[in-house]
């Protein structure tokens, strides 16, 4: 399991000469704190990265995906399993330094991508992974920020064959959380107004429709144009029943203890699920993935859970979510209220380690980072901090990072 492709150069330079600029010259800390604290009040919280260790590896990826480089991506071999980080930033508000978290795994030739934030499909097309070989899509939870690119999946990617002649060529399965059911209360409490009062809490069945519904003239056209199918014919949807019994409950415990339950088993690779806490939000799911070549498990968002110790127990890799409260509580001003409801959604850099400890996995890779812009906290932070409590190998995600799967 060897990381094949490196981060970017650490972006945290005190000089101030890797900073962002203005006309008066590099923007100093505390505007670029200020900077990230205002759009993190505006709109979510943000995410992790996955690294590499060497100035070699950094300069071999720079050469393969600057965008201003003409080189066709390499095509990834069928062989073995591979996981590759698509994006790495947490949060809806989109910063330049990172694409929306998704990943994707590479099994014998078959891809299956996990969750798809914003620019996932561009991401993948970087990797070298064929569009034709996608097979699955699994969704973690229905936040925007894991979503946002999904629709691009069946209405782009399955559009048609592209310039280099690679396009999905038969139906994916889409994997994900049906309604919720109902809404909580409001953080802080209180009712807001709801934005579709007759379909509140709509699952990825309904996502999935209302998206082709909503860009239903483009697939018309198109149709109509160059004879390309119904954009319903790209994909399967399969929204996941929880097992009976476990007590889950959209305005009461969310993740409730339980044991893993199976959701895909295709007779090479083996899905399985738990629930997750993650703030207001159900259903929220953690994935793993059994394949020939190892384990691979998927955090998604998640705060500190005995469900993820279950999932993850004796997997070779974990793809776990990661945050920095430090950076928040002594950076941004918020509320202690804020900082509360933040570590009640998402597991901090500091507890990561001990966590991974207990699952007994063999390498740790953080993603879906927050503060997610790579200027923020230095890379060589967050993997000291998440290495405490593990002996383990931690990676700190970039994107289009790659890890190769091995016993």
């Amino acid at each position: 399991m060897t990381p094949d492709r490196g981060r970017s150069q650490d972006r945290s330079d005190p000089s101030g000469e890797d900073r962002p600029r203005t006309a008066d010259g590099p923007l100093s800390r505390r505007q670029l704190l200020g900077a990230s604290a205002a759009v993190l009040a505006a709109g979510g919280t943000a995410a992790t990265a996955l690294g590499t260790e060497t100035a070699e590896a950094d300069t071999a990826r720079a050469a393969e995906v600057s965008p201003a480089s003409n080189a066709r991506p390499a095509r990834v071999s069928p062989a073995g399993t591979e996981v590759f980080l698509l994006g790495t930033a947490g949060g809806p508000p989109p910063v330049t330094t990172r694409a929306g978290t998704a990943s994707a795994l590479s099994v014998r030739g078959k891809v299956h991508v996990v969750d798809c934030g914003r620019s996932a499909v561009t991401q993948y097309g970087r990797t070298g992974l064929r569009f034709q070989d996608l097979t699955s899509v699994f969704i973690t939870h229905l936040h925007i920020d894991h979503i946002a690119d999904y629709a691009n999946f069946v209405l782009l990617a399955a559009h048609g064959v592209n310039d280099v002649g690679d396009a999905v060529l038969s139906p994916f399965d889409a994997y994900g959380p049906g309604p919720a059911g109902a809404l909580p209360d409001a953080f802080g409490g209180g009712r807001p107004g709801t934005v579709d009062p007759a379909d509140p809490t709509p699952g990825l069945k309904d996502l999935t429709e209302k998206s082709l519904e909503a860009t239903a003239y483009s697939s018309n056209i198109f149709m109509r144009e160059s004879g390309r199918p119904d954009p319903h014919t790209h994909v399967d949807v399969h929204e996941i029943e929880l097992p009976p019994g476990t007590g889950a409950d959209p305005i009461g415990n969310t993740a409730p203890d339980m044991e893993p339950f199976l959701v895909m088993d295709d007779g090479t690779v083996r899905v399985s699920a738990v629930l997750v806490p993650h703030g207001l939000v159900f259903p929220c799911f953690a994935y793993r993935f059994d394949t020939p070549d190892g384990s691979v498990v998927f955090s998604g968002d998640t705060a500190l859970s005995d469900n993820m110790v279950r999932l993850a127990r004796g997997a070779d890799i974990l793809v776990h979510e990661v945050i920095d409260l430090d950076f928040y509580r002594n950076s941004t001003g918020y509320s202690e209220a804020l900082l509360h409801h933040m570590a009640a959604a998402h597991t901090d850099v500091t507890e990561v380690g001990p966590l991974a400890r207990r699952c007994g996995v063999h390498t740790l890779v953080l993603t879906h980072i927050t503060p997610a812009d790579t200027f923020l906290v230095p890379h060589d932070s967050w993997r000291r901090r998440a290495q405490q409590g593990f002996h383990g190998r931690v990676l700190v995600g970039n994107d289009l990072d790659r890890i190769r799967l091995g016993r």
